[in-house]
C-alpha cells in the first residue's frame, strides 16, 4: 500500500507523568543588560594575565582581590574559576573569578564546561547572582562567551527527579549578565536556549524506565513537547507497520503487549530536499531470546531509545531556532521482550524494502528497526542525505570508550561536516573503516542477516544496505548515553549526547 503521512490519535495511560514543557526545565532566569547590578555573589570573567579592575570599586578593593587571587594561583587562564570572599562595602558576599584565557580563542565546549563548573560551584539556594563580561575587549566576543558559558549552566542545572518523592530544590537563581552588547548576547543566548530544550527532551525521553517509556509513550512525549514548533508530525501505527511491511520494525516488539511505533518529525525551513536524522528507539531491551546475562547491563536498558531522543532533539532545536533547513527526524520505537509471541533466533523476516533477514541475534534489534526506518526515509522523504545515531554495539566500546562515538560516512561532504560538529560539540567522532569486509552480513539461509564480525562494521553495513544509494552516515554512541556521576555540562543520568553533534552538523552542510 500507499505510504501514509496522516497523523494518528493515541491515548496514553494515565498512570504515566509526563515530562514538563521545555521551557519549564529550569527554575533560573537569564537578563542580559549593559548596566551594572549588585548581587551577593559576583563572577567576574578575566582573561588571562591582565589586571583585575572591577568597575564601581575602589582602588583598595580591586587591590585586595587582586592579592587574594595571586595567593590562589589565579592567572585567568582558560577554565581556571576561584571562589573568593568579597571586599567589604561591595555589595557582595562572594566573588567567583572565572578565567577565559585569550577570550578570541576560548573554545565554545570549554565556555559551556566553564558555565557548568560555575554552576556547581554556586549555592543552589542563591536567589540572585550577577556575571561581569566587562574586562573582555572585544564586545562580540564578549557578548558570545556570556551566551555559551550561560548554555552551559543551563545544560548542568537541568534534573529529571520526577520519580523522588522529595527532590531536592532546584535553583531558582536569576543570573544578571552585564555585558557591553547585551542584545547581541540575548540573540546567541535563544539560539543556546534552542539547543538545550532539544537536550532536555532527549534526556527525558532517555531516563524514562521501560514500563513507562514504551513507544506509545515516548510518541506522546513527542506530541506534547513539538505542540508549539512548526514540525509536522507523522505517526505510523503498530497496525500501519504491518500494513506497510516493515517487518523487521514490527518483529522487534513481537513479544511485548507495546507495538511498534515509527515517528517522523518534519520541519521544513528551506526548499530544498531534506536531511533525514534517523535514531534507533528501542525503548527498552532485553535482548529477547539472547537473553542479556548482565545485570548492570540490563539495567541500563532504557537509554536504547537514547538515538531516538537525540534526533527528536535536534529536529526540535532548528525549529526553535528557525534555522533555513529541512530536516526530517525519524524514530522507529520498539520494545524488545520475551514471549510466546517474539521472535526467535533463527527467524527469517521481510524488511520494507522486501530483503529476507535472518534474525541471527535477538540482541541485534537495533539495525532492524533501523532499517526498515532508513527504508521508510528513502520512500517518504527523498532526502539527501540519511544520519543513523544508535546505542548500536558493544563492540564500539571496547574499540573506542566514551571518548569518541564511532562513526561511519559514504560522503566526503558528511564525513567532513560530522568531524568538525564534533570539535565544536565536543560530541567527539572516529571514523572506522567499512571497506574491506566483504560478505560480512551474508546469510546462508537468507538474503542478508543481522550479525557479523566485527560486530560495529556489521551493523553499520546492515544500515547502509537499507540506505541504498543515498549519501549515509552511522554515529554509534554506545555507552555515550548516560554517565553515573555529575561530568562537566551533564548532571548524573542521560547525557543527551546527539542532539548537540547532529544540530551542529546540519549547520555544517549549510553553510
Amino acid at each position: 500500500m500507499s505510504l501514509q503521512r496522516a497523523i494518528s490519535t493515541l491515548a496514553i495511560s494515565a498512570a504515566l507523568a509526563l515530562p514538563a514543557a521545555a521551557s519549564d526545565y529550569l527554575s533560573t532566569k537569564v537578563r542580559f543588560t549593559s548596566d551594572n547590578a549588585s548581587a551577593s555573589t559576583r563572577v567576574v570573567f578575566v582573561p588571562e594575565n591582565q589586571s583585575i579592575a572591577i568597575e564601581g570599586w575602589t582602588a583598595e578593593q580591586n587591590q585586595a582581590i587582586a592579592r587574594a587571587a595571586g595567593i590562589e594561583a589565579f592567572t585567568g587562564a582558560a577554565s581556571q574559576h576561584v571562589t573568593l570572599i568579597a571586599p567589604e562595602d561591595t555589595q557582595a558576599d562572594h566573588l567567583m573569578l572565572a578565567g577565559v584565557g585569550n577570550p578570541a580563542e576560548l573554545s565554545r565546549f570549554n565556555a559551556e564546561k566553564l558555565g557548568a563548573a560555575i554552576a556547581a560551584a554556586l549555592k543552589p539556594e542563591l536567589t540572585d547572582a550577577v556575571f561581569d563580561t566587562r574586562l573582555i575587549a572585544n564586545p562580540g566576543v564578549a557578548a558570545e562567551i556570556s551566551a555559551q558559558v550561560a548554555h552551559g549552566i543551563d545544560l548542568r542545572n537541568y534534573r529529571f527527579d520526577r520519580y523522588q518523592s522529595e527532590p531536592k530544590a532546584r535553583p531558582e537563581t536569576t543570573y544578571h549578565w552585564v555585558t557591553q552588547s547585551p542584545q547581541v548576547a540575548e540573540r546567541h543566548y535563544d539560539d543556546y536556549r534552542a539547543i538545550a530544550g532539544g537536550v532536555f527532551v532527549a534526556r527525558d525521553i532517555t531516563a524514562l524506565p521501560g514500563s513507562d517509556g514504551y513507544p506509545e509513550a515516548i510518541v506522546e512525549l513527542a506530541k506534547q513537547a513539538m505542540s508549539d514548533l512548526d514540525i509536522e508530525l507523522t505517526i505510523i501505527t503498530p497496525e500501519q507497520v504491518k500494513e506497510m511491511g516493515m517487518g523487521l520494525l514490527e518483529s522487534v516488539s513481537a513479544g511485548s503487549q507495546h507495538g511498534s511505533y515509527l515517528l517522523a518529525a518534519h520541519y521544513k525551513g528551506s526548499d530544498e530536499a531534506p536531511i533525514a536524522l534517523v535514531g534507533k528507539g528501542n525503548t527498552f531491551d532485553t535482548g529477547g531470546y539472547n537473553l542479556k546475562t548482565s545485570s548492570s547491563s540490563i539495567l541500563r536498558m532504557q537509554t536504547d531509545k537514547a538515538g531516538a531522543g537525540a534526533v527528536i532533539g535536534a529536529v526540535m532545536a532548528l525549529a526553535k531556532q528557525q534555522a533555513p533547513v529541512n530536516v526530517v527526524a525519524i524514530a522507529p520505537l520498539s520494545h524488545n521482550l520475551i514471549s510466546g509471541s517474539a521472535t526467535l533466533p533463527g527467524d527469517v523476516v521481510k524488511a520494507g524494502d522486501g530483503t529476507l533477514v535472518e534474525i541471527a541475534n535477538t540482541d541485534a534489534e537495533g539495525r532492524l528497526i533501523l532499517g526498515d526506518a532508513n527504508w521508510y526515509a528513502n520512500d517518504a522523504f527523498k532526502p539527501r542525505a540519511i544520519a543513523n545515531i544508535a546505542t548500536l554495539t558493544g563492540s564500539k566500546v571496547g574499540a573506542l570508550g566514551t571518548g569518541y562515538a564511532a562513526m561511519f560516512a559514504s560522503a566526503d561532504d558528511l564525513r567532513a561536516a560530522i568531524i568538525e560538529a564534533g570539535k565544536v560539540t565536543d560530541e567527539k567522532v572516529w571514523e572506522l573503516p567499512l571497506e574491506g569486509y566483504p560478505g560480512i552480513i551474508d546469510s546462508p539461509l537468507a538474503d542478508i542477516r543481522n550479525i557479523g564480525s566485527p560486530g560495529t562494521q556489521a551493523g553499520a553495513a546492515f544500515l547502509k544496505h537499507f540506505a541504498g544509494d543515498t549519501p549515509w552516515i552511522h554515529i554509534d554512541m554506545a555507552a555515550d548515553a548516560m554517565v553515573s556521576s555529575p561530568t562537566g555540562i551533564h548532571p548524573a543520568g542521560p547525557t543527551g549526547f546527539g542532539v548537540r553533534l547532529l544540530t551542529e552538523w546540519v549547520h555544517q552542510l549549510n553553510k
